[in-house]
């Protein structure tokens, strides 16, 4: 087991690479990036504020604004080298200051330092060559100015509109948006996942992980209690359905529960908010806690939390339970006419000692093998049931992510969920393991 456990470990590494690699291609592939986001966003406010007729495009955009976006979200870089940037095995560009050469070929950069040490270096031009000076901590911190030609600024406005024509980018080289040498001040660093960075969502300007950490104990919440709910009334109900098979009992619970596998949890959602919560006003409407939660007392802290959770619980198990149950007595049933259980009762073990203590034991084996599920669940929660009562967990932050199309933010949610999947898939085998006698990982 042991061995196995390692293997399994150093595999992680190598699937979450892949899988990260594959959604940040997709991410770069897909047309309709933060830039565009963020133009469409102005051209909303500009209409809605009436303020203008026309939205914004790339061609009305500054360029010097596009570059500073493109930077940000190091658009710029090959969408392989971009990915090892992320990864934090390669330098990327954190930081970078830009000026045109005036007539006398001088350019004025200012600068900061990480002390908060603000100054100006003139860099003088000659030719192909530059030359400046700069206090000590300029080199200490690992800033670098290079230049920067018009033909070099035509290509990288070439890239970002897919021009290939030598002609019209030799054109755009030589417009005045493009006709001046630039000065670029910049500072390359370590700064990605190995170092412990996922990055600032472009949306909220925010740290990735700290988003992610302040809504991970929502989901968290509701997915274990809604898996402990699920877990302590299915197993028992599975059991009890087994063995009263064929009676009313089991007919009935069997209508109840398809019908509730029937009903989607959103859906049951919207109805329970309507009638319990806006017509008989017995639960909130929205939201985890009421406001003015921090200053209520304990006791009433408590009571307030668990009149939020009633709705939104229920839709999270209404699912599950009705799964687990019918999975439980299903795999039961099958244990119960084994011939070990024959064996057992022949040999004077009572017919409840057999089924708890043989039977029940391997009938739990399926129900072990879906914790990596359940996991999945617990924390990627369900993304239209917090809309649908305006939680914002870790479910909902995804969804807003790709809706937004912020990558640092898509790339962070995607990470956590695929890391908790793999955990949880490697407790099902070591689960499986230990209740059935049987699976050796040697």
């Amino acid at each position: 087991m042991r061995r196995y456990i390692i293997r399994r470990l150093l595999l992680m590494p190598i699937t979450l690479i892949g899988i990260t690699f594959v959604v940040f291609f997709l991410t770069r592939m897909v047309p309709g990036g933060p830039i565009e986001r963020i133009l469409q966003e102005q051209a909303i406010g500009s209409l809605m504020g009436e303020k203008s007729n026309t939205v914004p495009t790339l061609a009305t955009m500054a360029e010097d604004d596009i570059e500073r976006l493109e930077e940000a979200f190091n658009l710029q870089e090959p969408v392989w080298l971009s990915y090892l940037q992320w990864l934090g095995i390669r330098r990327r560009q954190v930081e970078n200051a830009k000026a045109e050469f005036d007539e006398n070929g001088l350019a004025y950069i200012t600068l900061t330092s990480l002390d908060g040490h603000a100054t100006v270096i003139e860099v003088m031009r000659q030719g192909d060559t530059i030359s400046f000076h700069a206090e000590p901590w300029f080199e200490e911190e690992g800033w670098r100015i290079r230049l920067e030609s018009p033909l070099e600024r035509a290509r990288r406005w070439a890239n970002r509109n897919k021009v290939t024509d030598e002609t019209a980018i030799a054109a755009r080289a030589a417009s005045p948006a493009c006709n001046k040498w630039r000065a670029v001040a910049y500072r390359k660093a370590y700064d990605g996942l190995l170092q412990g960075q996922l990055g600032k969502s472009y949306k909220y300007n925010e740290p990735v992980w700290t988003m992610m950490m302040e809504r991970l104990p929502v989901s968290l919440y509701f997915g274990i209690l809604g898996a402990f709910v699920s877990y302590l009334v299915s197993i028992p109900l599975g059991v009890f359905k087994a063995l009263n098979h064929r009676t009313w009992f089991d007919s009935v619970t069997s209508l109840l529960i398809f019908v509730g596998y029937a009903v989607p949890g959103f859906a049951l959602g919207a109805v329970l908010l309507v009638y319990l919560g806006a017509r008989l006003e017995l639960f909130p409407l929205y939201g985890l806690t009421s406001p003015g939660f921090e200053s209520m007392p304990f006791d009433k802290q408590l009571e307030d939390l668990a009149m939020h959770t009633v709705l939104p619980l229920s839709c999270y198990v209404v699912a599950s339970f009705a799964m687990t149950t019918m999975m439980m007595k299903n795999s039961l049933l099958g244990h119960l006419s084994a011939d070990y259980m024959r064996t057992a009762v022949a040999k004077g073990v009572s017919y409840t000692r057999a089924v708890w203590g043989h039977a029940f034991r391997n009938s739990f084996i399926p129900i072990a093998s879906t914790l990596g599920s359940v996991v999945c669940a617990v924390v990627g929660g369900s993304i239209l049931i917090e809309r649908v009562f305006d939680i914002q967990g870790f479910g909902m932050l995804s969804f807003q992510a790709l809706m937004d199309k912020d990558y640092s933010l898509i790339m962070g949610t995607l990470l956590l969920s695929s890391v908790f999947i793999i955990i949880g898939n490697l407790l099902s085998d070591i689960l499986v393991a230990i209740i059935d006698p049987r699976v050796k990982f040697e």
